[in-house]
């Protein structure tokens, strides 16, 4: 039986249990007449709610200001798949090619604690959002995925990190698919919506000040402005202005509509849905048992896991960019991941899809997000592009900010800790060459499906 598409993820407020999860705190008015801030965090995801609580959990004396365009976790925040991994930026063995076998290792291991930093953050909260330790499957049943795990594998080894190789047997222990093999990494899976209000709610008990309905319009420094008090940065909105002495902007694919000088960060819109909750015979096949989640190996390919309440959510297929709402386009790729959703096992052929969304994530053109204070701006820091690895990514990247507004020590920098990506043409002659390689990736998904 198909259903309308409902658009929204299947951790709305309407399906969480209020006494278990706690709300984001509702922002009561815009940004109205002149403020001023010590700090002011623009956009109220992940990355930014997280600079806010660890800065404020570093320094209480400090005047903190958070504004939204909407609400927190209205953005891709609160619409991603819960999917907590590590690995950033390219594979593996193509990390060491590029950076070499020093900092590709620390690039990975960085991208492991970036894992246990969740999953220490979600019992500081005292919140469970979901959370769910287990174990990711990177796996293929094509050959040119199986060379290309092959020859992560390999680098694993040769950098003395802990990255088991799987057969068929061993996948089939785990979840009952037929792959050939794949790599192994510990990883959990969560409620993204319930992180972000959990720790915007903590945020506001350590003072911090929220406002919603207030999109940033501009960025002025002292020297284009007058006025502004204690900042020296001020900040526009519709209905005001913040002068503030420090600023983030955590605005992830929103960059490039706001003109931010930190080279390209394209807006690509990526679907998901998500069943009922599923009988018990169903979720011990697809890893109710071992807490395990699959991404096939191809890129755009499906990938699952289950929801700590039973349900499977499935990610991937056609990614657009989100330049304007497509609803055509999503309700293919809907359609498209549920078909691919009854193949997956017998048991769940008929199970109903009660949820499909989608969301907007950051991608550069290098596979690295882009950490750091804009050119010629020290102290106005952009967080965004973490193609794909948000979740985990959002909080160390909010963390890290943090740390360097408050005075810490940069002297260990990783490679996507900069101020800008590499440029990607997207207009013209050179928007058709993309949206065509879009296209080729959708069609190896579907050959790897």
């Amino acid at each position: 039986m198909r259903h309308t598409p409902a658009g929204e993820p299947c951790w709305t407020p309407a399906d969480r249990d209020p006494a278990r999860i706690p709300a984001a705190p509702v922002p009561p008015h815009r940004v109205r007449g002149v403020l001023t801030a010590d700090v002011t965090v623009v956009g109220a995801g992940l990355a930014g709610l997280a600079t806010a609580y660890y800065l404020a959990d570093r320094n209480p004396s400090l005047d903190i200001l958070v504004a939204d365009a909407e609400r927190p976790a209205a953005g891709a925040s609160g619409r991603g798949t819960g999917l907590l991994g590590p690995r950033v930026g390219p594979a593996i063995d193509k990390a060491v090619r590029l950076y070499g076998p020093s900092t590709a290792r620390r690039m990975y291991l960085a991208s492991v604690d970036a894992v246990d930093r969740v999953v220490e953050l979600c019992a500081r909260l005292g919140t469970p959002c979901g959370l769910r330790t287990g174990e990711q499957l990177v796996a293929s049943r094509a050959a040119p995925g199986l060379v290309a795990l092959s020859r992560q594998a390999e680098s694993y080894r040769s950098l003395g990190l802990d990255v088991p190789v799987l057969s068929a047997a061993g996948i089939h222990d785990r979840l009952d698919v037929p792959y050939h093999a794949g790599l192994l990494y510990r990883s959990a899976t969560l409620d993204p919506a319930a992180l972000s209000g959990a720790l915007a709610r903590a945020c506001a008990a350590k003072g911090v000040r929220f406002f919603g309905n207030s999109p940033l319009l501009a960025i002025r420094s002292s020297a284009a402005a007058t006025g502004g008090g204690k900042g020296a940065t001020q900040l526009v909105f519709p209905g005001g202005t913040v002068w503030t002495r420090k600023a983030v902007l955590a605005v992830n694919a929103a960059a490039g509509s706001l003109g931010l000088p930190v080279g390209t960060v394209l807006p690509l819109r990526v679907h998901a849905i998500a069943t009922a909750p599923l009988a018990t015979e169903a979720r011990e096949a697809l890893g109710g048992r071992t807490g395990c989640a699959l991404i096939d190996a191809h890129p755009l390919a499906p990938y699952f896991r289950l929801s700590h309440d039973g349900r499977l959510v499935m990610g991937g297929g056609r990614t657009v960019l989100a330049t304007a709402p497509d609803r055509a386009c999503s309700t293919g790729v809907w359609g498209w991941l549920e078909e691919r959703l009854r193949l997956l096992h017998p048991n769940v052929s008929e199970v109903q899809v009660t949820h499909r969304w989608s969301g907007t994530i950051g991608m550069t053109g290098d596979g690295l997000p882009v950490v750091g204070p804009l050119p010629g701006s020290p102290d106005v820091w952009y967080i965004g592009g973490c193609c794909g690895h948000g979740l985990a990514m959002s909080v160390a990247h909010g963390a890290h900010t943090a740390a360097m507004l408050d005075g810490g020590d940069a002297a260990h920098q990783l490679p996507w800790h900069r101020s800008q990506a590499p440029r990607i043409p997207v207009r013209g002659p050179a928007r058709a060459l993309l949206r065509a390689h879009l296209r080729m990736l959708e069609r190896g998904a579907r050959r790897a499906a």
